[in-house]
């Protein structure tokens, strides 16, 4: 089983390699994709049983014991968060395929793809900071050329406004593991959370608040979310839909992780966390609800969803913990649908902009439906998952008296509602109005067909999580106690 650890980076970056060599090949490349992530999802799920039923899966690359050599390390947590990833990757990449744009115009759109995709994997099975980082710069170096590919001027400066933050934040990521290195001798994971005991409580304090803060720029914490609505609207909407949905996910990962792993009850900054969580939350909607564009509304809905996240980690219990993460399997699957959902309203109806389409569902019903579910889902109306989670993180949050950060969580989660029916009211709703550029609803372009099947399963993997919320809960609270007590995961990894 331990073989099996490395795959997910190892076969991604493999098939890069292929992938290049057949650069003048599209339908080559597409067969190379779709076989390494098909083969990527079949072992990150396989990883994920293995963790739950007989605890972490650990490899030491070369042989090379902790803390000298690269460990890597697939707990439940990882193997949740490798899981969902790989389904959504290989759902985004059937979904380009069928999309005019990028992905038939450009060779590097597949190497660089699996790239990026490597770069998840690494970040979420790496057992030590220094990995980490290099997880991130591989996903950083990716994530700006599908951002800039094929784009015009506008684009390339909102991927550069990307890059330059993600470049501040890859530096201070870099000066926090110096400073950890020189006061601990190690950036090993488990080994960091026996030494982390050892230093002053200020000392340890001051270095998770640092990496709360490194990690809060990747997942677009407030205040440091400026650089997401930016860049992320002007890209493809595939493109946009794997931002969306996975990588500040990685930043969210991170976050949980170090705070859990290095930093015991008595330093934990759960004050904090909840503080920052409610502004994130209430700043995020309320930037929603000010746009006109589907993507942009959108965009301020992952700041606005992380808040939730990051809620369910600052009450530190087992319960929030579980909310958080079971709330993380459910907005990687729902708003990859969405944006996914916005890219057929902009081929269809020729625009993203609510002041000019109205009436598509009504000329393209079945595109409604596939907004209309997930939406509901996102603004937490019951029986679907949005719900369940939000229910979840509600009942803990009331657990442990925390009743404003609570408070905020019901009313952004009204103001949800307000803003999907904006979207509803302003492009789904009322007489057709299609511009220009809208495509023929007669004869829809070249691979539509592929592009409604991929957003039709995440629709109806969303609904298959309302539907194993049981199951999926119990899984998370699993993972949630193994986080709070870390022993199991150190003794794994340092034997």
């Amino acid at each position: 089983m331990n073989a099996l650890l490395p795959m997910p980076i190892v076969l991604p970056l493999l098939g890069a390699a292929l992938s290049i060599m057949a650069f003048r090949h599209r339908s080559v490349q597409r067969m190379i994709s779709l076989a390494v992530l098909s083969s990527t999802a079949t072992i990150s799920c396989i990883l994920l049983i293995q963790a739950d039923t007989s605890g972490p899966v650990v490899a030491q690359m070369s042989g090379w014991p902790a803390p000298f050599g690269i460990t890597l390390i697939a707990d439940r947590l990882a193997g949740i968060m490798l899981a969902v990833a790989a389904v959504m990757l290989i759902s985004v990449l059937v979904y380009a395929i069928g999309q005019p744009g990028a992905e038939r115009n450009h060779g590097a759109f597949h190497p660089v793809y699996l790239v990026l995709s490597a770069g998840v994997a690494a970040a979420f099975l790496t057992g030590d900071l220094f990995n980490l980082f290099v997880a991130f710069e591989m996903m950083l170096t990716a994530s700006y050329v599908l951002l800039t590919l094929g784009g015009g001027r506008e684009q390339i400066r909102s991927g550069m406004t990307y890059v330059v933050i993600s470049l501040v934040a890859s530096a201070l990521f870099l000066t926090s593991l110096a400073l950890i290195y020189s006061a601990t001798g190690t950036v090993n994971m488990a080994q960091l959370a026996e030494r982390f005991g050892d230093l002053p409580n200020g000392v340890r304090l001051a270095f998770g608040l640092l990496l709360f803060v490194v990690f809060g720029i990747k997942a677009a914490l407030f205040p440091l979310f400026s650089w997401l609505p930016d860049s992320y609207p002007t890209a493809p909407s595939p493109i946009t839909a794997v931002f969306a949905g996975l990588l500040t996910k990685v930043g969210v990962y991170a976050i949980i992780r170090t705070q859990t792993l290095f930093l015991d009850p008595g330093t934990r900054p759960g004050t904090l966390i909840l503080v920052v969580a409610s502004i994130t939350m209430l700043v995020g909607v309320l930037g929603a609800i000010a746009q006109d564009d589907i993507p942009r509304i959108l965009s301020f809905h992952i700041v606005s969803q992380i808040g939730y996240m990051i809620m369910g980690l600052g009450l530190f219990t087992v319960a929030g913990l579980a909310g958080a993460l079971l709330y993380v399997i459910h907005h990687i699957i729902v708003k990859t649908t969405l944006f996914l959902t916005a890219g057929l309203v902009e081929v269809r109806a020729g625009s993203g902009r609510l002041a000019a389409i109205g009436g598509v569902s009504r000329a393209f019903p079945v595109l409604g439906l596939l907004f209309l579910l997930p939406a509901l889902s996102l603004a937490g109306i019951p029986p679907f998952s949005g719900f369940v989670a939000k229910f979840a993180l509600v009942e803990a949050g009331l657990s442990s008296a925390q009743y404003a950060v609570v408070a905020v969580s019901i009313l952004v989660s009204l103001l949800t509602l307000f803003s999907m029916t904006k979207i509803w009211g302003g492009a789904f709703w009322g007489e057709v109005q299609l511009t220009d550029e809208a495509s023929d609803p007669d004869d829809p372009p070249k691979g539509m067909g592929v592009m409604y099947l991929s957003v039709g399963f995440l629709v109806v993997l969303s609904l298959v999580v309302a539907v194993a919320a049981g199951p999926l809960y119990n899984l998370s609270t699993r993972a949630a106690d193994e986080l709070l007590t870390p022993g199991q995961y150190v003794s794994e990894v340092l034997g």
